[in-house]
């Protein structure tokens, strides 16, 4: 899948650590092979990434960017005075996430600024948990966790909101300066997130209804702010005409340099081309194997709804610890039973509700996520630089990808050999994810509109599950367009990771087992697949077959 050229690149990059564009920056800077020094550094970068404040709220305004980001050479310099080369492999990755990290602002300064192209970036309010480390896609620093809150609010927590509901106003007064950028789809695509903020801050008010007089002024103030906003996103959009990819050139040099990923934009639309025959014609051999035998039947009532959700979780768990797949934690039942949902009209079922009422188990491998965060969260990395999510949504190969590949293994291993019907739901799954991430390369190539991107989304979604008309498809899409490289992260994640088992399988032998590379992978914790192929076998990825 690797041309020979990208396999050579990438090899170098794990055995030279030190990058020779920034080796002239170091002059006047105390080299040291310190361990700790890389410590201190992550922790002053981390404080140096949070903005200033502007009135209350993180300052986005392009002076204050182009001062910041001149600053960014100085802080690549120290990272290049630290000589790793004598550490431990596991400490060398460290060094590469704080390299990575450094990129990704560069890349956000440079190129993406979704401050400036990116309406959805302002907004403020979120309700639910994501299922990765960090949001998915760009998000401000002034983000108000409500799902963090517990309800009846108590004295101290309605101050605290208070406080946060009170940055709204000033942060998208902010915006109207900042927002000059020319990118059509973007602008389009976000005025529907704004507009959702105010739904969600009436949602707010009436669970709060013995709220003081601050909060209610604080609320009023924010959602009149929100509605403004939406007008004026409105008023403007007419006057947008540019494109809003980012081009072949600059997702390939993302890829490489920021998310780890070692593949060009080519690489992708190669591997994404061959999943998605792949899953066609699995689907319709498994149809073939499958004649004769009875339809899988939907979920038609609540309670049918919960009890099949309840045996798919007891099942999955059940499954894995027979066949010592990998190590069963208490935490991880109570983490998939949070998240099994609830019954859903057949109306208005979107893509994953269509699957999760047919077969639940066909969604809830792929809530692999819950068990990364409870791990996250139960059993912290001993690396201060691994501990929390990385920035830039660097963790996407690894977080997806697992996600995206624990769905197969599980069929492979026989999850389905009851069931068989439900292996087609599992093909399906792989073909829908296949097809948005094709869409969204070509919209980041700008080839393809969002909405184009989104028609081959659903043109290439077998049996007509991908609804054209439910917000699943207009947030995929328009999520993949914010933060290039997401919508295939699924997919290139789950290839980085199956070369991972060929290549770590061959290298242990007779030793190798499922239990252990589950227990080695999950323990480098949520870092791009590449390092931990590093971590775990002392080689590049590609340098195997």
């Amino acid at each position: 899948m690797l041309s020979s050229t990208l396999r050579a690149r990438w090899a170098r990059l794990f055995m030279v650590i030190t990058m020779s564009a920034i080796a002239s920056q170091t002059s006047g800077q105390t080299r040291t092979s310190s361990y700790d020094s890389l410590v201190s550094l992550f922790a002053e970068w981390r404080a140096f990434e949070q903005p200033p404040l502007r009135e209350g709220v993180p300052d986005y305004t392009a002076a204050t960017f182009t001062r910041r980001h001149a600053q960014l050479p100085s802080w690549q310099a120290r990272l290049a005075a630290i000589q790793p080369d004598s550490w431990p492999i596991a400490q060398q990755v460290d060094y590469q996430l704080l390299r990575a990290e450094m990129n990704g602002f560069d890349f956000y300064v440079r190129v993406l600024q979704p401050w400036v192209r990116d309406p959805a970036y302002y907004v403020s309010i979120w309700t639910a948990q994501s299922d990765t480390p960090a949001h998915e896609g760009p998000t401000n620093h002034a983000a108000i966790e409500l799902w963090e809150y517990e309800f009846p609010l108590d004295a101290d927590s309605q101050k605290k909101l208070t406080g946060q509901l009170k940055t709204i106003a000033p942060l998208l007064a902010q915006a109207r300066g900042n927002l000059t950028g020319n990118a059509r789809d973007l602008w389009i695509g976000g005025i529907k997130p704004v507009k959702q903020q105010i739904a969600d801050l009436d949602d707010l008010e009436a669970r709060v209804p013995k709220a003081g007089k601050d909060f209610k002024r604080a609320l009023d103030e924010g959602r009149a702010a929100t509605r403004e906003f939406v007008a004026w996103l409105e008023e403007q959009a007419p006057n947008k005409t540019g494109p809003s990819g980012i081009g072949k050139d600059n997702y390939t040099w993302l890829l490489q340099n920021v998310y780890l990923v070692p593949m060009t934009w080519e690489d992708e639309v190669m591997l994404l081309k061959r999943e998605l025959a792949r899953a066609h014609s699995s689907l319709k051999l498994e149809e073939l194997r499958n004649e004769g035998l009875p339809p899988l039947v939907a979920a038609s009532t609540p309670g049918e709804y919960r009890k099949r959700a309840n045996d798919a979780v007891a099942k999955l768990v059940q499954f894995i610890e027979r066949k010592k797949m990998l190590p069963v934690k208490p935490n991880m039942e109570p983490a998939l039973r949070a998240q099994m949902g609830e019954f859903v009209p057949e109306s208005a079922r979107n893509f994953f509700y269509i699957a999760s009422h047919l077969e639940p188990l066909a969604l809830f491998t792929h809530f692999y996520h819950w068990w990364d965060l409870a791990q996250v969260r139960d059993e912290p990395h001993s690396s201060p630089i691994r501990r929390g999510a990385l920035l830039y949504n660097i963790w996407m190969s690894r977080a997806e990808g697992m996600a995206t590949g624990f769905e197969e293994m599980t069929m492979h291993a026989g999850l389905y050999d009851d069931n068989p019907r439900a292996r087609e739901v599992q093909w399906i799954m792989l073909a829908q994810r296949a097809a948005r991430g094709l869409g969204s390369l070509y919209a980041q190539s700008n080839d393809y509109s969002m909405k184009q991107a989104a028609d081959f989304h659903v043109s290439w979604t077998p049996r007509g599950w991908m609804s054209p008309t439910l917000d699943l498809l207009g947030f995929e899409q328009h999520l993949y367009l914010r933060q290039p490289g997401y919508g295939t992260s699924y997919i290139t994640g789950k290839y980085l990771i199956e070369q991972l088992w060929l290549e770590r399988s061959k290298q242990l032998g007779k030793d190798f087992s499922s239990m252990r590379l589950f227990t080695e992978f999950n323990e480098a914790g949520l870092i791009p697949v590449s390092l931990i192929h590093w971590q775990l076998t002392g080689n590049a990825p590609g340098e195997g077959p």
